[in-house]
């Protein structure tokens, strides 16, 4: 029942994200596309820490050490996120400041990219895999926590993956593939999360005495995207009706989690 829990979440995650991201990039959502980064943004922190932070600390291990496995985590995070960057300002050729980063990410301005090199777009779709394969092992070390909370991190991984997806659709397609391609390449990617999830459960299944810190690790990986990646292209100068939607889809998010949690605590 786990397992298929495991493989149900993992797919919704890894290829019902890239579907959404399809929708907004190139179909009748793209209106909603900064909605998506706000709605996000509030299923990340309520997921990291109204359920998955809990739940780890209701077992027997020390809270200190949790604690500092939850700072190490965000600092590794970090980390993470600087190597792309400077992979990314070699691998073009020019400056790739961490504005630059979130555009490419969230395809505000694409044009930088439009003469991605074919080894450039494989890197892309490369380091989306692995990312995919993380979020897996992350979406497993919960279900095999508590089905409600799998079932919760399944939906903020989807939502945290939507504007990122929308990144590789547009690098992907400048590369002189056509819609169908990109979206096809980009799919393939976001099916790795199926992936980890089956290693995932492999591994969290030996390693049980270690599930509080597995659960700690999805956390700092949840808050750091949410304050670092997301809520940055927030902060924006807006206009009181703008501002005010942008709370009411970052309320929405932390309302979508509650929500799924109620339902899957019920059934």
């Amino acid at each position: 029942m786990t397992l298929l829990a495991i493989l149900m979440g993992t797919l919704t995650a890894g290829l019902g994200s890239v579907w959404l991201a399809a929708l907004l990039s190139f179909g009748v959502l793209a209106r909603y596309t900064q909605h998506m980064l706000s709605l996000a943004a509030g299923a990340l922190l309520a997921t990291a820490f109204m359920h998955l932070l809990p739940e780890a600390f209701e077992g027997s291990v020390d809270a200190h050490n949790l604690f500092m496995v939850l700072l190490a985590g965000i600092i590794f995070f970090f980390l993470l996120d600087k190597a792309e960057l400077w992979h990314h300002g070699h691998e073009h050729g020019h400056g790739h400041d961490h504005s630059a980063h979130h555009d490419h990410a969230h395809t505000e301005h694409t044009e930088q990219h439009g003469n991605a090199p074919g080894t450039g777009i494989w890197a892309v779709l490369v380091g989306d895999s692995v990312h995919c394969f993380g979020d897996g092992v992350l979406i497993a070390s919960a279900f095999m926590a508590d089905l409600r909370l799998g079932m919760v991190a399944s939906l903020a991984v989807l939502a945290h993956e939507v504007p990122h997806h929308m990144g590789d659709l547009s690098v992907v397609r400048s590369g002189a593939s056509n819609r169908r391609t990109a979206f096809v390449k980009v799919s393939l990617a976001g099916a790795v999360t199926t992936l980890g999830g089956l290693l995932g459960y492999w591994l969290v299944e030996r390693l049980q005495a270690y599930l509080p810190y597995f659960l700690v690790v999805a956390s700092s990986s949840f808050v750091y995207v949410a304050l670092a990646d997301l809520i940055p292209q927030l902060q924006k100068r807006l206009g009181a009706r703008e501002t005010a939607a942008q709370v009411i889809w970052l309320a929405s998010g932390v309302g979508l989690v509650t929500l799924v949690s109620g339902f899957a605590h019920v059934h």
